[in-house]
């Protein structure tokens, strides 16, 4: 029985709550082509205590999600993820990152 982990995904637009790089000039929204780390959580509680104590003026606007680890590696591709951010802790935020391997 493989694990599930948790997404949050906007119910206005369906994009995916991701992390991005900033840039080290304000006037540059961040840095590069890619569109970020997805955030990844391994309980929907976790998800939803995220949005809680990080925005809790908006976390009516997000759903969770659940996904296969199997459906992590194409939705990362599709929607051209740099990586994934497993979300450790919800509260402090505690984030450990990983880059995609690029498909070859």
């Amino acid at each position: 029985m493989s694990p599930i982990y948790y997404l949050l995904r906007s119910r206005a637009d369906g994009r995916y709550l991701a992390a991005r790089l900033r840039s080290p000039d304000p006037a540059v929204p961040s840095i590069g082509p890619q569109t970020g780390f997805l955030l990844v959580f391994s309980a929907d509680y976790d998800a939803l205590s995220y949005l809680s104590a990080h925005a809790p003026d908006l976390s009516d606007q997000f759903a969770v999600e659940a996904i296969t680890p199997s459906n992590l590696k194409p939705l990362l591709s599709r929607w051209n993820f740099q990586g994934l951010g497993m979300v450790q802790d919800p509260r402090l935020p505690d984030i450990e990152f990983f880059n995609r391997t690029p498909e070859g």
